[in-house]
């Protein structure tokens, strides 16, 4: 029953997170499973792992993206617009 948990967070992580490419999140989602299945993790070491790794991820896109956003010298709609793009596409 533990197992069935797992994708279920997992999915419920990766779908509350707005602006991203389902395509972009099924790949991540691929990626940390099999780094997990690797790992032969289970129960809470396999969640706190694909939590760590879905998230990381994420965050690494925000920073790019903003960066980006700055280094253009964006703001207000502009800067929305260009981040929401740039989310999707990475």
């Amino acid at each position: 029953m533990k197992m069935l948990h797992v994708p279920f967070l997992a999915l419920a992580v990766l779908f509350s997170a707005q602006g991203f490419a389902a395509t972009a999140q099924q790949q991540k989602m691929k990626t940390c499973n099999a780094e997990a299945t690797e790992q032969t993790l289970k129960g809470d070491e396999r969640k706190a792992f694909m939590s760590k790794c879905l998230k990381t991820t994420q965050q690494e896109k925000m920073k790019t993206c903003n960066a980006d956003a700055t280094t253009k010298a964006l703001k207000g709609d502009e800067r929305k617009a260009f981040m929401s793009d740039c989310l999707k596409k990475k």
